[in-house]
């Protein structure tokens, strides 16, 4: 990917980092816009013949980090699936995320945090800053609370060079009871408005603030009015291969913001496994999904 000290506008992050949008969109334009989940399902551990423990997950994540590492712009570990697993999974997280940084793959670390004051602030602490075992390129958030209670990982990500995926419009049929209120100001409208005015601290090129819109959302953009280019930022969409969405239907979903959107794939390509040629070619055949 473009070298780790890159400056494309915006403040450059703790050790001359560039910021974080920068970096993804300089990877993106390398590689392609594909990240790949890392989810250690129970079922995709017993079909890879691998033990629902710790040392399953370890040989998972890093098999799947060597076969896609020349691919995808990055990879997005589910951090659900490692917490059930109590403090060996998490240690086995820390040397995923550990080891994407010395593959030189961009890390988005799915734990969808959400909360107030302080209680805030350890969450990024944790996820963002730099020393941190759990540190990662960037961090899913939820914005439930109120967008702003976010703060302290939106200030703490710019700082440091790292970013956040904020939930704005989510796939799943539950979703639209909240995401979907208030019509033509919608909750998430409102979300992507916020998370827009985030990214004006970054000055030109991709801002660091992205949005997670699920890849199968079909019609919910144009019905609820929303412009996702005003965002200036990557959009993570979920989705991709075995969930349903295609390629195709994704430059139809996104339009023009679809230039922005790093299409996300886990099931679809994890099912590929246990050989790492296996692996590499789902993640190739993603990729041409995607028009490349």
């Amino acid at each position: 990917m473009a070298d780790a000290n890159l400056n494309d506008g915006g403040s450059a992050g703790q050790a001359g980092r560039a910021p974080f949008g920068a970096r993804l969109a300089a990877a993106m334009d390398r590689l392609g816009p594909l990240c790949v989940g890392i989810d250690p399902h129970p079922a995709l551990l017993a079909a890879w013949g691998l033990p629902d423990n710790a040392t399953g997950l370890r040989t998972f994540s890093q098999t799947v980090l060597e076969a896609v590492a020349p691919l995808a712009a990055a990879v997005k570990p589910q951090v659900a699936l490692y917490e059930r697993h109590g403090s060996a999974g998490m240690a086995a997280l820390e040397e995923l995320l550990a080891a994407s940084a010395d593959a030189g793959v961009l890390s988005i670390a799915d734990a969808k945090r959400g909360d107030i004051g302080s209680t805030m602030a350890g969450y990024a602490d944790a996820w963002l800053r730099d020393g941190s075992a759990l540190a990662a390129d960037s961090v899913t958030l939820s914005p439930y609370l109120g967008f702003e209670s976010l703060r302290p990982a939106l200030d703490l990500a710019a700082e440091a060079g790292r970013g956040v995926f904020v939930l704005a419009l989510t796939s799943n049929p539950e979703g639209a009871s909240v995401q979907h209120v208030g019509g033509a100001e919608s909750v998430a409208r409102r979300i992507v408005q916020a998370a827009a005015a985030e990214n004006l601290r970054y000055a030109g090129g991709m801002g660091s603030v992205g949005l997670v819109v699920g890849a199968t959302v079909g019609s919910a953009l144009v019905d609820l009015d929303i412009d996702l280019t005003t965002l200036k930022g990557p959009i993570l969409a979920p989705g991709l291969g075995a969930q349903g969405a295609t390629g195709a239907d994704m430059r139809r979903t996104f339009g023009a913001a679809y230039p922005q959107v790093l299409g996300t794939s886990s099931r679809g390509i994890l099912a590929a496994g246990p050989s790492v040629a296996g692996l590499r070619a789902a993640t190739v055949e993603t990729l041409a999904t995607l028009g490349l």
